[in-house]
């Protein structure tokens, strides 16, 4: 079966962890009667479990086979998930980071190592068909679990934390010379499903294309098609999932930028939409879809120079776009853009990536500092997973041995 194994290479989170000794007992025999180890009530171990970190849950499972059915449980799984998401430091998230030069390659390390420490260090991943000469892309996570696509046509959901993951089914339409694909992953909360939107175009002759959707359910653990697609070429890389969609930026044609808008895929109902775009001025702008928090963001390269983030704060309310950040380009700004911020600190910094160098911006006193990160150059995507101990496997699919 198409999996890795069960313990996570690293985890390097700052959270601190319970000592040692709980409690200290005096020095006495066995024989002595008087001698007892207080046993903790299972709704206190439970909650003390709940907040511990996934490397140490998956050492835990060994101690008994109660602990073993807890801790694999579903509702376990998902408190845990929930309890870690809402933690806001950050302990339980980190960055994943793509590399092309001088290999392909990826790359983790401590969100909150970056958000609030003085140095970090970024680590190579072991994923799944990891080959320096295959290109690697990172589609999206949630709840922990990441969809990879290596190449052209290898899928991929896994979870790094637990070094499980499953190979998806071949979801390549028959296509024709002229054609590229673009995926989105994201999560039908309604059914509880994980689902993959694939969207292939196909180019003709006299700027004519056809474009051909299929959806991924990790339940059926099978492609279908989706009809009545909404949108024009499209121009950002994988979908942006926020409330329960996935978005894409399009524009009419091929080679056509100055008219774009933003298309959604509802993942519930399958059903498409269109996201009204804020008012952001003249000028020659290079758009990028993004996610900050919970919130769908657009963040405008204004000829590489400075860029703007524009937040949806009242998801589909076009009136509810806010410019929350105006950021100068630190250097260099023929050579690269921003990326989409990756998140906000508890202190009201904004964290991005630009080329080589991670970027804090503060826009009360508008000053940028850049977080030392060793092992680390040019990236060319970068995404927040959360460490959880979601499954990507079916039920019905075999485990297999643990390390």
């Amino acid at each position: 079966m198409e999996s890795e194994e069960d313990e996570a290479p690293h985890l390097h989170s700052k959270r601190s962890r319970p000592t040692n000794h709980i409690a200290q007992f005096p020095s006495t025999s066995m024989q002595d009667s008087s001698f007892k180890i207080p046993i903790l009530p299972a709704e206190l171990i439970t909650e003390i479990l709940l907040r511990l970190p996934v490397k140490t849950l998956l050492k835990f499972r060994c101690v008994s086979k109660s602990w073993l059915s807890l801790i694999s449980s579903s509702g376990f799984v998902k408190t845990h998930l929930s309890i870690s998401a809402n933690n806001k430091d950050y302990t339980h998230q980190r960055v994943i980071l793509s590399f092309v030069q001088p290999e392909y390659n990826l790359k983790d390390c401590s969100l909150s190592s970056l958000l609030y420490g003085s140095v970090t260090e970024a680590l190579d991943l072991d994923y799944p068909m990891k080959n320096p000469h295959q290109s690697v892309w990172i589609v999206g996570s949630i709840n922990g679990m990441i969809c990879l696509a290596i190449e052209e046509n290898a899928l991929f959901l896994w979870n790094p934390s637990i070094r499980k993951f499953k190979k998806l089914p071949d979801s390549r339409p028959t296509l024709k010379c002229g054609y590229y694909f673009m995926y989105g992953f994201g999560y039908d909360e309604l059914h509880d499903d994980y689902k993959v939107v694939g969207i292939f175009c196909t180019f003709g002759s006299g700027g004519s294309y056809d474009v051909e959707v299929k959806i991924y359910g990790l339940k059926s653990d099978s492609w279908r098609n989706v009809d009545d697609y909404q949108g024009g070429v499209l121009l950002n890389d994988s979908g942006k999932f926020v409330n329960g969609k996935l978005h894409w930026a399009t524009t009419a044609g091929l080679g056509m930028y100055n008219g774009w808008e933003i298309i959604s895929i509802d993942l519930t109902d399958e059903k498409w939409g269109k996201v009204e775009q804020p008012c952001y001025g003249e000028g020659r702008i290079d758009f990028v879809l993004g996610v900050l928090g919970d919130d769908l963001c657009v963040l405008c390269n204004y000829q590489r120079t400075w860029a703007e983030v524009w937040v949806m704060k009242d998801y589909g309310v076009k009136e509810s776009w806010t410019k929350m950040y105006s950021i100068r380009c630190p250097n260099d700004p023929g050579k690269y853009m921003f990326s989409p911020p990756l998140c906000m600190s508890n202190k009201g910094e904004i964290l991005l990536v630009f080329g080589s160098i991670f970027m804090k911006y503060n826009p009360d006193d508008d000053s940028i500092k850049y977080p030392e990160v060793t092992n680390f150059d040019a990236c060319l995507e970068a995404e927040i997973y959360i460490e959880s101990l979601v499954c990507p496997l079916l039920q019905t699919e075999p485990m297999t041995q643990e390390q």
